[in-house]
């Protein structure tokens, strides 16, 4: 029996280590950071998703002699200017309930048709030594007053998708979520060239 392709998914986040392992199925062998000696962690200072997901998804396939998948994903309110954007993650110290916390009081006073938003992902792949692959992904909705549900992570309790019954996206189950969300678009236009490996 010919042994399964392994790819690094360059995370240690355990939600998308879940869903790209539930995307691939048994054809490739997913293995994350935490199944690997540390290597280095890259900086990301790109300035676009699609730079950072490239940066990361080099350096680990350089470091590790595998073929690499790194993303870059957050979210980009119109009223702020596109922020927080890139640095979705470090947009306020502390847990993810810190940083929709942060968000909700910035848009405190802008109304509902004024909260409109977007989650976007760059998924970047690259093998030892080779040029990376980059496909994007994007959702579209709009920030709620206050936090609900309790599934997900990160922004997902005050993301509202219109088409899914004014639902957040931490109200979905995480089937319904891999459908709608942009590392799921992201995800699915980027198989081929994982099943390909």
């Amino acid at each position: 029996m010919t042994p399964r392709p392994r790819l690094l998914f360059a995370t240690t986040n355990k939600g998308k280590l879940r869903e790209l392992r539930e995307l691939v199925g048994d054809a490739v062998e997913v293995v994350s950071l935490a199944d690997l000696p540390p290597v280095p962690e890259p900086v990301e200072d790109a300035e676009t998703f699609e730079g950072n997901a490239v940066k990361k998804a080099r350096a680990y396939a350089d470091a590790t002699g595998l073929p690499a998948l790194a993303d870059d994903s957050g979210l980009c309110v119109d009223a702020l200017g596109g922020r927080p954007g890139v640095h979705s993650a470090r947009y306020a110290p502390g847990d993810d309930r810190a940083r929709y916390e942060k968000l909700l009081s910035e848009l405190a006073g802008v109304p509902d048709e004024k909260r409109t938003a977007s989650f976007q992902c760059a998924l970047a792949l690259v093998k030892p030594g080779g040029e990376a692959r980059v496909e994007v992904g994007r959702c579209e909705g709009r920030i709620g007053q206050a936090p609900s549900g309790s599934h997900g992570f990160g922004y997902d309790p005050v993301f509202i998708l219109p088409d899914k019954q004014g639902r957040t996206m931490a109200e979905l189950t995480p089937e319904e979520k891999s459908q709608v969300s942009h590392r799921g678009a992201a995800f699915r236009k980027m198989k081929p060239h994982l099943l390909g490996l």
